[in-house]
This record gives structure tokens, C-alpha cells and sequence, in this order.
């Protein structure tokens, strides 16, 4: 595609501006609800796995079943669903199936743009930070990095860690006493 980015490209924006742009796409992408027919969401937590299980049926399968409804009259029930009703159901799952899979697709790239930004950044700051201790080392900048270096330390979460006391032992256990 000729739109495929395939690095990150810094554009500046306001933390705010950020947020805002995020938020008009995740209203876009709920406007979208509204576009397709017959959509639904799972009434329970779990509720897709058990549906899932059954949709899963082979469609060949389901269209002998309309064959069959279709032509054996002892077959049709007050709650059987209409062989057309059924053909539409099926083509209905076979055009949607692949817009599932294109926002599954653009959920995983929207992640890895996610992951590419904290990487861009960190790496940056992991850098600084490589520096930054190694300056700090020299008497000419000790002083002013020896701070900095200790808070980076600490919000990166790799301090030194206090010793924990030696774990102390148990009293030894007293037999017990034979009853009689």
C-alpha cells in the first residue's frame, strides 16, 4: 500500500492535542457501529465463546439443512429459521467476516505504532541516560548530573536495592509428649 508507513515519524503535538486526536478516532471507529446491519455485542462476558462453538459449523453443513427444511415438510418447525432467512444470515457472515479481520489487522498495527512510539522515546532516553551516568562520573559534572542520575535511577525502578535481612530461623520444634 502506498500508504504503509513502516517507521515512526515524529510529529510533534501537544500532550492535549495528542489525547484529543486519539479520541476523535475512537469516536470514529464507534460511529462505525451504526454502519453495519445486525450488529450486536455478547450480552455476558463469555457469551461470544459459547456462540463462537456453534458458528463454527461447516457452511455446507447448513446448507444441506435448508435443502432439507426446504423439501421435507416434517423437517419445518414453528422456530425453524426460513432457508432464505438462513442463505441471507450465511452471506451476511461471509461479507463481514474479512472487516473483523481488517480491525483486527489495524488493532495490531495501531499497537505496534503504539509499542514503535515508546520505543523511539525510551531509546532516546535510555541513551541520555547511558551518558548521563558516565558524565556524572567526572568531577567536572558530578555536581550537576549526580541528582539527575538518582532520579533517573529511581523512575526507571533499577536503584540498588536495600539488602533484606537473612531470614530467621525457626525454634526448633519440641517433641510432643506421649499421652497415656
Amino acid at each position: 500500500m502506498a500508504n504503509e508507513k513502516t517507521s515512526i515519524q515524529a510529529t510533534p503535538l501537544e500532550g492535549s492535542a495528542r489525547t484529543a486526536a486519539a479520541q476523535a478516532t475512537i469516536a470514529k471507529v464507534r460511529a462505525m457501529r451504526d454502519e453495519i446491519p445486525d450488529f450486536t455485542s455478547p450480552a455476558f462476558l463469555g457469551d461470544g465463546r459459547q456462540i463462537a462453538a456453534v458458528a463454527s459449523v461447516p457452511a455446507g453443513f447448513v446448507e444441506r439443512i435448508n435443502v432439507a427444511v426446504t423439501n421435507t415438510p416434517t423437517l419445518g418447525r414453528e422456530v425453524v429459521v426460513d432457508p432464505a432467512l438462513s442463505r441471507d444470515l450465511m452471506t451476511y457472515a461471509d461479507a463481514y467476516a474479512p472487516l473483523a479481520d481488517e480491525l483486527e489487522a489495524l488493532a495490531l498495527f495501531v499497537r505496534h505504532s503504539v509499542a514503535s512510539a515508546r520505543h523511539t522515546a525510551a531509546i532516546d532516553a535510555l541513551t541520555t541516560y547511558a551518558l548521563a551516568q558516565r558524565l556524572a562520573k567526572r568531577p567536572e559534572h558530578a555536581a550537576e548530573l549526580a541528582p539527575h542520575v538518582r532520579d533517573m535511577r529511581q523512575a526507571l525502578g533499577r536503584g540498588r536495592r536495600a539488602k533484606q535481612p537473612a531470614p530467621s530461623t525457626p525454634p526448633p520444634a519440641t517433641p510432643p509428649t506421649p499421652q497415656t
